[in-house]
């Protein structure tokens, strides 16, 4: 079937499948790593003349050109947290993530290393080691690869990528709200340098490896913020007495208030509050309290016990900004 659209040029109608399978082919996106053409790879190149000496039609060619092409060498870091990771003080086995890419056209091992004394934070971690992803991105030092510089270097195809796992210790001396930073350097084993800079031979099939943009070593920082918490105790007493006056005589009852109060970002857990009855003085029975209300003496479910000579309270885990009041009364004899 032909069609005549305006200006009177005719076009051949495809069959409806055929036209279906073009608007197809032409949705779909053009598959191209960042890579580029593969290293070793050979570009070839002929050109043709056509001429006519009197004698006819004649075509020539010319010789062919061969280019070897070149590998680069490209690689990026990349940090895998999106916000610092939090730490406490002494804490071991701190983790953060990289994520190592080569951005070259040829295969390439990588040398990693790390710093962390540049500055611009409150301290340094200790890295500790370094693991290599098993592939499925979490860190487990059982079945992930503990990372030896110079002996398992990454090695990754163009445009493959490695998760890196970098494992620090935090300083007991740090305090709340304190940043460390830690930056993974990988760096191309054929060589870095400034972007042009050429290695003869050195490259994937035989051909050079000339530095790319990046510099042939990438680098990224990522960072720990200490989540601490510190506990402050007041202890207040009050008086009465039979008299009706606050005056500390013999058949006084003093009720000791114990205000516990943890700051900072972090929590405390296992947090208990102990006190030892005074001398000259005897527990009235049943008198601890926690928050206003009564414990019993017993060392059962509730949080409080009284032993005989001292009276305890389990507070267990508390937040940063919170408090506890604890109360429990004596006789002087």
């Amino acid at each position: 079937m032909m069609i005549a659209p305006v200006g009177g040029a005719k076009h051949r109608l495809l069959p409806s499948c055929s036209l279906i399978a073009l608007l197809a082919a032409l949705a779909l996106p053009v598959q191209a790593t960042a890579a580029g053409t593969r290293a070793g790879s050979t570009i070839s190149n002929t050109a043709t003349a056509s001429f006519d000496s009197g004698g006819g039609p004649t075509t020539i060619d010319s010789n062919r050109v061969d280019l070897l092409v070149d590998e680069l060498l490209d690689v990026t870091v990349d940090s895998s947290n999106p916000a610092d990771v939090p730490t406490t003080p002494g804490a071991t086995g701190q983790v953060l993530t990289f994520s190592v890419t080569n951005n070259g056209n040829g295969v390439e091992a990588f040398a990693l290393s790390t710093v962390a004394n540049a500055g611009g934070d409150d301290y340094d971690p200790a890295v500790t080691q370094i693991y290599l992803d098993n592939g499925d991105g979490l860190f487990d030092a059982g079945t992930d690869t503990l990372y030896t510089a110079g002996a398992n270097d990454p090695t990754l195809d163009p445009d493959e990528s490695i998760a890196v796992f970098v494992v620090t210790t935090t300083p007991g001396t740090v305090v709340d709200g304190n940043r460390g930073i830690v930056s993974l350097v990988a760096a191309a084993r054929t060589g870095t340098g400034t972007p042009g800079t050429s290695f003869a031979g050195q490259g994937e099939g035989g051909g050079d490896a000339v530095v790319g943009a990046t510099g042939a070593d990438g680098e990224d920082a990522g960072a720990f913020v200490v989540s601490a918490a510190t506990v402050a105790l007041v202890k207040s007493a009050s008086i009465t007495n039979p008299l009706g006056t606050a005056d500390p005589i013999p058949g006084a009852t003093i009720t000791y208030t114990i205000v516990a109060t943890v700051t900072g970002s972090g929590s405390v857990s296992g947090l208990a509050v102990t006190d030892n009855i005074p001398a000259d003085t005897s527990y009235v029975p049943g008198s601890i309290t926690l928050g206003g209300s009564p414990l019993t003496d017993a060392a059962d479910a509730d949080a409080g016990d009284y032993n005989g000579a001292r009276i305890n309270v389990a507070l267990g885990t508390v937040a940063g900004g919170q408090s506890r009041t604890i109360s429990f009364q004596t006789m002087i004899h």
